[in-house]
């Protein structure tokens, strides 16, 4: 999708019932907000939760410090046309698609998409979708099927609770606090699945925010592994979240020495530091300085 906003590193959860709670989530400064509309609001409260949402995205139709995206509830369910009904007339950034089964439900929400944004006077193909792809047992199989879904497709995420529902497990973590085999799996086919589209990996919630440093360890693992970027609950997770997914002074040197070598040489290897360096190490060295520059742009 040309001229669309960057890919956030940062995207912090607020309920769509709660103006106070939007309020405060633009203050903290995340990449982009995820106004929900599935899991966090009561379905009786849905009406009064979308009005106050397409109000949010009406009230921030200029330039937006932070991407306002918006979590619909699922396409089998009746009340995801209401909520893009309400939502797509805001422009939002994007739509967080929960409880996907394949790439055919991000091609069946882009055409609804293609819909609402003439029906509102909204630009076309200006909204994108990220689905939540490892929420249903079928998902878990068709991790490759998002390619070539959709130009709207801009991401790949994850979730662990949603799943371990559906195959009836007690708990997603082991004894000592590692997920287990199930979940590991997940992340691992979220993160290819998504390089496989040519789109961004983000990375799922860390569940206890007042635990700094088990966030910080994660979402350390979770960029190297070559996740773009996390998804908060509290604001407090948003700056450490930044911070981790933000690359050392070393790695940006190290980086830049390698792009000059490269640009130096015309070749596709190059010696440096008594190691040989081949293009895939040109553009792991490109990404590194990618992120380094990263800024939250405007709403495109």
């Amino acid at each position: 999708m040309e001229g669309t906003a960057p890919i956030p590193r940062s995207l912090l959860f607020v309920p769509g019932d709660s103006e106070r709670k939007m309020v405060k989530a633009i203050d903290t400064g995340p990449d982009a907000i995820i106004l929900d509309l599935e899991d966090s609001v009561a379905v009786e409260r849905l009406p009064f939760a979308r009005e106050l949402v397409r109000n949010l995205l009406d009230a921030n139709s200029g330039q937006r410090a932070s991407q306002l995206w918006v979590r619909i509830n699922p396409l089998a369910t009746p009340q995801s046309l209401a909520d893009l009904s309400a939502a797509v007339g805001g422009s939002p950034n994007a739509i967080l698609v929960p409880k996907t089964v394949s790439g055919s439900d991000i091609a069946q929400l882009s055409h609804m998409l293609d819909i609402l944004e003439v029906r509102e006077g909204v630009p076309g193909n200006s909204i994108g979708i990220m689905p939540v792809a490892t929420e249903t047992a079928h998902g878990m199989f068709a991790l490759g099927s998002y390619r070539a879904s959709s130009p709207r497709l801009i991401g790949l995420t994850w979730g662990a609770e949603d799943i371990a529902a559906v195959v009836g497990a007690t708990s997603n973590r082991r004894s000592d606090g590692a997920y287990d085999d199930l979940y590991r799996l997940a992340r691992t086919l979220c993160l290819v699945g998504a390089k496989s589209a040519g789109v961004a990996a983000i990375d799922t919630i860390w569940a206890d925010f007042r635990d700094s440093d088990g966030l910080r360890g994660d979402a350390e693992a979770a960029r190297r592994m070559g996740f773009s970027g996390k998804i908060a609950i509290h604001p407090d997770q948003v700056a450490v979240i930044h911070e981790a997914f933000a690359p050392s002074m070393a790695e940006i040197d190290h980086a830049r020495r390698v792009v000059e070598m490269f640009a130096a040489s015309g070749t596709g290897t190059v010696g440096m530091d008594g190691k040989m360096l081949d293009l895939p190490h040109l553009k792991q060295a490109q990404n590194i300085l990618a992120s380094a520059s990263y800024k939250a742009g405007p709403d495109g």
